[in-house]
């Protein structure tokens, strides 16, 4: 992430980021975990293929070479939203970071742009808090809703955080961002547990209604659909999911990553018809809109919440500047809570108690 951060430029290509991402995250996977064990090699690589989606795309965005859009380049002002992940046997960790193109603490940014990045992180931050054992999904959805408001952004309609395990992103577990009434019937209300790690997807639009909608750009991210079996019956289906398997396991891979682009379209075609490999499609808001995503893997321990991935490598208050700040007294405590209660804390609370049982 940090590479890909500094990389990201005014002048500088979306394609050559999404490529540099995907090799740096196989170099650093190639380098560590090299001895067989008694299983064979330790499997590792991509948990979510590098993609680089800017302003009002909502995620998704990784063009192949042969697309037209592999020549969009950054502009400053540019919102520009990172999003990857690695697996080491089959435990991911994904993040996702929004960035500001050009904008500096000397030179913020300011606007829409500083007004969506800002709500976005701080929704993210609020949501961290939230994600403690005993406390409900839903809760997740309405703290986030409750921030976003004060930027008058809105969280992106029906997108998903699901619960992580081995070899498995897309967990039946669920947190929904703004669900509209069919979506909010179809994710069941669940309460989180203790040793659960989630991947939680912030996405926050500078638009009243949050709604987004697939467009012109062709699908690049694909993945096997782990639950459901179909003998696919043209040859050319049958190898490329065969390579597909090989080379990214149950994870989302990049059509990039197979050896002919042209075959792997035409193989996945009967594939994504019978519901045995799901697309990821580009996602868009309504035009001159803009989007900010925060995304963090995070295990949920009995004292606390404990980020897996990093803190985000571009933002800092000071680079966004904008005239709207929370104000509620609740909500500011909320974030300066800690993420993990201290052991000092934890022994006073204990003390605490006990001196209250005494008395009794």
């Amino acid at each position: 992430m940090q590479k890909l951060v500094a990389a990201a430029v005014e002048g500088k290509k979306v394609f050559d980021l999404v490529v540099e991402g995907d090799q740096a995250i196989e170099a650093a996977a190639a380098s560590v975990y090299n001895k067989k064990t008694k299983t064979g090699t330790v499997a590792k690589g991509i948990a979510f293929p590098t993609c680089i989606s800017v302003n009002n795309v909502v995620a998704h965005f990784a063009p192949l070479m042969s697309d037209p859009q592999s020549e969009q380049v950054l502009a400053k002002g540019d919102v520009v939203k990172i999003h990857l992940g690695a697996h080491i046997d089959g435990f991911a960790a994904t993040s996702a970071e929004t960035l500001i193109v050009g904008a500096t603490e000397d030179d913020p940014a300011t606007g829409r742009a500083a007004d969506v990045v800002k709500a976005a992180w701080t929704a993210a931050e609020a949501a961290m808090r939230y994600l403690k054992v005993g406390e409900k999904n839903y809760s997740v959805t309405e703290i986030v809703d409750k921030f976003t408001t004060i930027w008058d952004c809105k969280p992106v309609e029906n997108m998903l955080s699901c619960q992580y395990s081995q070899n498995v992103i897309d967990g039946k577990k669920n947190i929904i961002l703004n669900p509209g009434e069919q979506q909010r019937r179809d994710v069941a209300s669940v309460t989180f547990a203790e040793g659960e790690v989630w991947g939680i997807d912030i996405l926050v639009v500078s638009s009243a209604d949050g709604k987004s909608r697939a467009e012109d750009s062709r699908s690049t991210i694909y993945q096997r659909v782990s639950d459901v079996n179909y003998q696919l019956k043209m040859k050319t289906s049958r190898a490329v999911f065969s390579e597909a398997q090989k080379k990214s396991g149950a994870f989302p891979f990049n059509i990039r990553c197979l050896d002919d682009e042209k075959k792997a379209r035409m193989g996945l075609l009967e594939a994504v018809q019978h519901g045995l490999v799901r697309e990821y499609p580009v996602q868009y808001t309504a035009p001159g809109t803009l989007v900010a995503a925060f995304h963090f893997t995070i295990a949920l321990l009995a004292n606390g919440p404990s980020l897996i991935t990093q803190p985000p490598v571009w933002y800092k208050p000071e680079k966004v500047k904008t005239d709207k700040e929370v104000e509620d007294e609740a909500l500011k405590e909320l974030l300066e809570r800690p993420l993990r209660e201290s052991k000092k804390a934890k022994k006073a609370k204990k003390k605490a108690a006990a001196e209250e049982d005494e008395e009794e």
